[in-house]
């Protein structure tokens, strides 16, 4: 029986998932579990941000999982992804992390530093659910881009499909683990903020619905 680590930012993007297994949440950064004859289920909500995301996983690293699986809504420069699309983000990257030369920016990987802003997926568990997802790279921001000349600049250094606020630091502090993967719901185009044009509980209802599947999934399978 195989225990899964659910990681999100709030509870609201797995709310349907905490429904299901009767999960009710006392705080941030506690894990809360569902434990049955045939399934292991934990969940953790990290708060918002890269910084909360390390720190939270970091925190509860003295338990062994089988897998963990970051679950969020995203924006998408990759105007092709449908909103409410379901996607995983296999690739990550810091995409603040570097240094300024005037007008230019200069990416880490190009200062000669030592570590590294790109973070990968690892995955081998077998899932069918997983796998027909479209694979998407992503990066990781602390401010979301709201200003055109910025969007443009920045798709210009990363080419990057999707942005969140937690994924590349999700990636970085599960290194070590034998299964671990981010799947997101395009919530919203990143574009000018106009909230109007966001469909955030469509994102929300799709990715729950694609999560529990690959949950019963894993579950019958292993």
């Amino acid at each position: 029986m195989p225990h899964i680590l659910i990681v999100a930012a709030t509870p609201f993007e797995v709310q349907p998932l905490l429904e299901k297994y009767s999960i009710i949440l006392t705080g941030d950064g506690l894990v809360e579990s569902y434990v049955s004859d045939t399934r292991q289920l934990s969940v953790l909500i990290t708060g918002v941000g890269m910084v909360n995301t390390a720190y939270q996983i970091g925190r509860n690293s003295h338990t062994i999982y089988d897998a963990i699986i970051n679950v969020g809504i995203c924006g998408a420069f990759d105007t092709h992804l449908k909103l409410g699309q379901v996607v995983n983000v296999t690739k990550d990257e810091l995409s603040e992390m570097g240094a300024e030369d005037g007008d230019e920016f200069i990416k880490y990987k190009d200062l000669e530093l030592s570590g590294t802003s790109v973070y990968e997926s690892k995955w081998i568990m077998r899932s069918k659910e997983i796998a027909e997802l479209k694979t998407v790279k992503g990066i990781t921001v602390n401010k979301v881009h709201g200003n055109e000349e910025n969007i443009e600049r920045i798709k210009k250094l990363f080419s990057p499909d999707v942005e969140s606020m937690e994924g590349a630091a999700f990636l970085a502090a599960c290194k070590g683990v034998s299964n671990y993967t981010q799947i997101r719901a395009v919530s919203n185009y990143v574009d000018k903020r106009d909230k109007s044009k966001w469909e955030i509980k469509l994102a929300v209802s799709n990715l729950n619905t694609k999560v529990l599947n690959i949950l019963t999934e894993l579950f019958e399978t292993y």
